[in-house]
């Protein structure tokens, strides 16, 4: 009796891991604070939204980032795919011989997402993901 008792508790544990898949929206609030400064590149603007029109030199860029859930809120575990991803632009840019990181917009899951105030991530039991289109500029 008690191998079935563990059983089931094992599977319903296992599938409600399974079960969760929430997008959600957060605010970009956040970049301005101490955490997005010490990791973020200073030399490399980031710009939220469509919108820019200037130089652009490389276009329809994604980044795709995810971290573990583990001992963090979703928010938490949210801003930090973000910094990731935002990150891998920023490092593209400076590949590319540029300074600018521009009409970056969520792309979870295939799903566009244009704000200059939100971002968009995927949260499930385990993991958080971000994924950010955008392009690099003069």
């Amino acid at each position: 009796m008690k191998r079935l008792v563990s059983l089931v508790a094992v599977l319903a544990f296992a599938s409600s891991l399974s079960a969760r898949d929430d997008v959600k929206y957060h605010s970009l609030d956040f970049l301005k604070g101490p955490k997005a400064k010490e990791f973020l590149l200073p030399n490399v603007s980031v710009s939220f939204g469509t919108g820019y029109t200037g130089n652009i030199i490389v276009k329809d860029l994604t980044a795709n980032k995810k971290t573990n859930g583990f001992n963090k809120g979703d928010e938490e575990a949210c801003q930090i795919a973000l910094l990731s991803a935002i990150k891998t632009f920023q490092e593209r840019a400076i590949k590319e011989g540029s300074t600018k990181v521009v009409n970056l917009t969520g792309y979870y899951k295939k799903q566009p997402f244009n704000s200059k105030t939100q971002f968009q991530c995927g949260s499930g039991a385990l993991m958080s993901g971000v994924t950010l289109r955008g392009d690099i500029a003069k």
